[in-house]
């Protein structure tokens, strides 16, 4: 009875998570869910980070990310978790194009992140010499990768560079924004790295993948999107922080972390707050500022993480305007291969692509175009009416659209997405090794383990409990102390 009374007097621990994107929601809503006492500080007005709404014409639509892989389980599980089960929506329809030799041309089917398993299905993309070139891989030497290798490069060398700059190029910058002869493939496509690994021509690793996937007999939709937005995750999992007694402060800047003999001392503007725990669910510029003092090392390689920035241009039509297009019929939208040269890299027909965004408006028609990859940022920095007129000069140069929208809104993402090229693991490693020697710290978001929604919710998910089960092990006469010094 008395060792009862005891840990129910004992203060639970409390545990600080720095940044309010998805990851350090994730975070803090895993967090509570154990009896933890939690506070999420967030610099800006807003929760969210890249997961954001807004209104184009008087309809809410998704100004950032706007959909997310549902054969991970970890976003839909935390959708449902905090009462959006609902409202899950898979895209009404997944008809991709290509904008690639001067005509929209279906995307191919049967590739892993562009790489064919099938050269018959790439007659409408590449050239002759294209689909020659692919036939040449059998007769090549191995090509030598070590621990990492570049997707582009490796591609280019099995392939044919047409491969990369016609079909790999342009479905790795619509996820990473990057450049695909950097980007790892270790980190981007780790079951193409493994194929690889196994050895054979790339052609039939591909189709090894493609059986494996097979036999798992996956069912149900690929993606999955949020009627009224994917935007609008972030404030239910706020709202569900706050039920479970979790408190949130926007506009509340991190501006230190300091060790203390009962835990951290995390300062802001206006106060400084005592923690057993911190959670660091910034970008990796923030978080190496915030860990230079304790962790040196770690803030080093932090600040070695590379970002690129691009801009969305959302625009709304008149629907009896743009019937006449037939390109903008059934399509959820098409990509862009850099190698064209032109400057808009993908759009995105939501109307087609999301029947909620359908229903909200059905008089309008809303689409987005997105500009910037890594190296581009000079895009960036035009004026919103020249994004915009760029977008329409593209798209009627693909679809042959011609009317005028009735509204339009540019969002820009500074740094939105980090860069992962060859040996990004690594230096996640190093920076978790470095991180795992401070005492109940840990780090999460789209710099470590992926960018994609469910990828930034396991890693938030992996810092909590970490987190979690070093606090729990440690003295409550410690606890008790670090959770009250400096209230």
């Amino acid at each position: 009875m008395q060792r009862s009374q005891q840990r129910a007097e004992t203060p639970p621990g409390h545990v600080v998570v720095i940044g309010g994107g998805i990851a350090g929601l994730a975070a803090a809503h895993h967090l509570v869910a154990t009896g933890l006492r939690v506070t999420l500080l967030e610099a800006t007005d807003r929760l969210g980070g890249k997961l954001m709404t807004g209104e184009i014409a008087g309809v809410q639509v998704d100004l950032g990310a706007e959909s997310m892989l549902a054969r991970r389980p970890e976003a839909v599980a935390l959708a449902e978790a905090v009462g959006l089960g609902d409202r899950l929506q898979p895209p009404a329809t997944a008809t991709a194009s290509l904008w690639t030799r001067d005509a929209l041309r279906p995307m191919p089917k049967g590739h892993v992140m562009g790489v064919p398993g099938d050269p018959a299905a790439l007659g409408e993309v590449l050239s002759p010499e294209g689909l020659a070139r692919i036939a040449e891989e059998r007769d090549l030497t191995p090509t030598p990768f070590g621990d990492d290798v570049a997707v582009g490069a490796y591609v280019a060398d099995r392939l044919g560079r047409e491969v990369v700059d016609r079909l790999v190029e342009p479905l790795l910058g619509g996820v990473y924004a990057g450049d695909a002869y950097r980007i790892s493939m270790r980190a981007a496509v780790p079951q193409l790295f493994e194929a690889v690994k196994e050895g054979g021509p790339l052609l039939d690793g591909v189709r090894r993948i493609q059986e494996r996937a097979a036999a798992r007999q996956q069912t149900g939709p690929v993606f999955q999107g949020i009627a009224g937005g994917i935007g609008t995750l972030p404030a239910a999992v706020g709202d569900a922080v706050r039920a479970q007694g979790g408190e949130i402060l926007t506009e509340t800047p991190v501006l230190g972390l300091t060790r203390t003999e009962s835990g951290w001392a995390v300062r802001t503007d206006t106060r400084t707050v005592a923690a057993d725990g911190i959670v660091l669910a910034t970008p990796a510029w923030s978080a190496g500022t915030l860990l230079a003092a304790e962790s040196p090392a770690a803030s080093a390689e932090l600040s070695g993480v590379e970002y690129a920035s691009m801009a969305l241009v959302t625009l709304a039509f008149r629907r009896t305007d743009i019937e006449r297009y037939e390109a903008l019929h059934g399509r959820s939208g098409f990509l862009v291969p850099p190698v064209d040269g032109h400057t808009i890299k993908a759009s995105t027909f939501s109307s087609n692509k999301w029947q909620w965004v359908a229903d909200a408006a059905p008089d309008l028609f809303v689409l987005r175009t997105s500009v910037g990859r890594y190296g581009e940022e000079d895009h960036l920095h035009r004026e919103d009416e020249e994004l915009v007129s760029v977008s329409l000069r593209d798209l009627a140069a693909a679809t042959g659209l011609t009317a005028r929208p009735v509204d339009t809104e540019v969002t820009r993402w500074i740094g939105g997405l980090p860069q992962y090229p060859v040996g990004h693991l690594t230096r996640v490693a190093r920076i978790r090794d470095e991180v795992a020697k401070l005492p109940a710290l840990r780090v999460c978001g789209a710099v470590y383990d992926g960018v994609g929604i469910p990828a930034c919710i396991a890693s938030a998910h992996r810092a909590a409990d970490e987190i979690a089960r070093e606090i729990i092990a440690t003295p409550t006469r410690v606890r008790g102390m670090g959770s009250e010094a400096g209230q």
